[in-house]
């Protein structure tokens, strides 16, 4: 997928209220090793390196358009590679991911790998988008349906791709016990968005739920899809206001020492 920072960072400020949250749920405790799994373009890890000036901080992302971005912190205990998630090398003591899990399929199995990356009494602090089944994602899983050609018959949730592999905070904490976590959080809270209009939702899905199917498409095709998207928008949100309630799952947890 080819991201673009600029575009993600056209709604900032709502894009990081959850990872301020899920910071706050971070236990005060020494780290000697840190990893911020799909860092993006490196706030939250330039975030946790000045946080823990001891521990060694990892920003790892997929993406040459975000690292590149990412490059422009200079914090001596920090530093970003290149890399898939589930390529993941290395035991840390805090292994921190905000609204990049949800790209990677069959949960259970993921956290559990994860979890063998973490050492004893170390922690784990995840954050991942749960509006899978809201309107503006439906809508979007249409058009891609009509577009099945064209996209090489690609749909992120729906019968060619299966569905999402957001699980629901019970799932996550019935999970984590099973994996053999202590003091376990996980909840679920709604942050409020108010966009402008159809126009406005089209471009905030821009930022991260469109990019995978404009990956596939080249520029006309993208522009029709766009297109055709907006119109089913307009259809189901015809006012010059729309509340956007964007849900996010948020859990933490620790392995016993």
């Amino acid at each position: 997928m080819t991201w673009n920072p600029d575009q993600y960072h056209r709604f900032k400020d709502a894009r990081s209220a959850p990872a301020r949250d899920l910071q706050a749920m971070i236990p005060e405790r020494e780290y000697a090793d840190i990893v911020d799994l799909g860092c993006g373009t490196g706030e939250q890890a330039a975030q946790l390196a000045a946080r823990f000036p001891a521990a060694c901080v990892l920003g790892l992302d997929s993406s040459p358009e975000m690292l590149a971005r990412a490059g422009e912190h200079s914090i001596q205990n920090l530093r970003f590679e290149q890399g898939s998630i589930l390529d993941l090398c290395g035991d840390f003591d805090l292994i921190y991911s905000n609204a990049a899990l949800q790209w990677l399929p069959d949960h259970p199995a993921l956290l559990a790998q994860l979890w063998s990356h973490l050492r004893p009494g170390s922690v784990l602090a995840v954050q991942v988008p749960a509006n899978h089944d809201h309107v503006s994602h439906r809508l979007l899983s249409e058009t891609a349906d009509e577009f099945r050609a064209e996209l090489g018959g690609y749909t992120r949730f729906g019968p060619a791709h299966g569905s999402s592999p957001v699980l629901t905070p019970a799932e996550y904490a019935e999970t984590l016990d099973a994996l053999g976590a202590s003091e376990i959080t996980a909840i679920s809270k709604v942050y409020p968005v108010v966009l402008e209009g159809a126009a406005g939702l089209l471009d905030w899905t821009r930022g991260t739920a469109l990019v995978p199917y404009l990956s596939r498409l080249g520029e006309e095709d993208g522009k029709r899809f766009e297109t055709v998207y907006l119109q089913k928008l307009t259809e189901a949100f015809p006012g010059a206001r729309v509340f956007y309630a964007f849900t996010r799952i948020l859990f933490v947890a620790q392995k016993p020492a």
